[in-house]
């Protein structure tokens, strides 16, 4: 069995929007692990945009969405973690936003990999395994 893997917001993006390589990386997910898992920092990134457009009919779909898979919440041990791979970040010159931080964290925490298109950003935290469900096979 494969591990349980993290969708960065990218992929539940792709993924809402019916992308078909993030919908076929899914399908063959799903069949394992019957549910998605994403950080509540995705939830709020993707309402956002969502709140922006005023898209109300998507917001209502979403919110079914996020009741039926795992949003996992931004805990002490997330932030504490987040803390650590920032600093490690800036002290060697290479940051990223502190929303991607808080998503890799999370991933970190509960020993998940994280599906993400961005692998440039993210392949600067150590330890973090990466999966791009975006990239074309």
């Amino acid at each position: 069995m494969s591990s349980v893997t993290l969708l960065d917001t990218d992929i539940l993006s792709y993924l809402l929007r019916g992308h078909s390589g993030v919908l076929n990386r899914a399908e063959a997910y799903s069949r394992q692990h019957n549910r998605f898992h994403f950080s509540l920092m995705t939830r709020y990134e993707i309402l956002r945009g969502l709140n922006a457009r005023n898209a109300t009919t998507q917001i209502v779909r979403f919110d079914d969405f996020c009741s039926e898979h795992h949003v996992l919440p931004i805990t002490e041990e997330v932030i504490s973690k987040a803390a650590s791979i920032y600093a490690r970040l800036y002290q060697r010159g290479v940051l990223i936003n502190d929303a991607d931080i808080l998503i890799a964290a999370t991933a970190l925490v509960h020993g998940m990999k994280l599906a993400t298109n961005n692998t440039g950003h993210f392949s600067r935290i150590d330890d973090l395994l990466l999966d791009n469900w975006a990239e074309e096979v």
